[in-house]
């Protein structure tokens, strides 16, 4: 089971996804609200796995740290490309916004293909580089969660450094837009969407 809030200034998604008979679940992407992520968890009786990230920016990281000393024995994945970017404010992009935040090491690093069993649930890793070198999609029984790559008519900004547009465009068309029109997408900011949406309508994708 997949849910969503938007959580922190900068209203990035910030998902739960469980497996309904164990319980055992992962946090993507919590980009702030620490205790309140954690309440959520609470509140749903869930057995956090893994906190994964999409990305490295400060949006989608923000209370990862602060996860990880509520929730304890819990471990962090985020791809090799951006895993310098948990221990760097100025590649996070914190250090633009005030003295910079700077996190622990991940304890995982993800790679394109990998699969992650949440309970009985599965979790794919699908790398989409271009919004910043390490950025990853989650493709699970409920849809893909896409962080940054591809929101609801439109796409991932790629003017922060390590970004590139070919790279980007190309990991939605040749993978993203690959998969079932009926997939769901549930991106890093905004409302969700489909494949089938995005095929027809993204002004990116035509």
């Amino acid at each position: 089971m997949l849910e969503g809030r938007a959580m922190g200034a900068m209203g990035a998604n910030c998902y739960l996804f469980s497996c309904a008979e164990s319980k055992n679940a992962v946090v993507i992407d919590p980009g702030a609200d620490g205790k309140r992520i954690y309440r959520w968890i609470l509140e749903k009786g869930l057995k956090v796995e893994y906190i994964l990230l999409t990305h490295g920016h400060i949006d989608h990281i923000g209370a990862v740290d602060e996860l990880r000393e509520l929730l304890g024995n819990v471990k962090v994945g985020i791809h090799e490309g951006d895993a310098g970017m948990l221990t760097d404010g100025k590649k996070n992009l914190s250090s633009y916004f005030g003295p910079g935040l700077t996190l622990k090491k991940a304890d995982l690093l993800l790679s394109d293909g990998q699969e992650l069993m949440i309970g009985k649930e599965q979790l794919k890793v699908i790398a989409t580089p271009g919004h910043s070198p390490g950025s990853v999609c989650f493709l699970c029984s409920d849809g893909l969660i896409s962080g940054d790559t591809l929101f609801a008519g439109s796409i991932g900004r790629t003017d922060f450094p390590g970004g590139s547009m070919d790279q980007l465009l190309s990991g939605v068309k040749n993978k993203l837009l690959l998969l079932p029109e009926n997939t769901r997408v549930f991106p890093g900011h905004g409302e969700e969407t489909s494949i089938e949406e995005e095929k027809r309508d993204n002004p990116f994708l035509v």
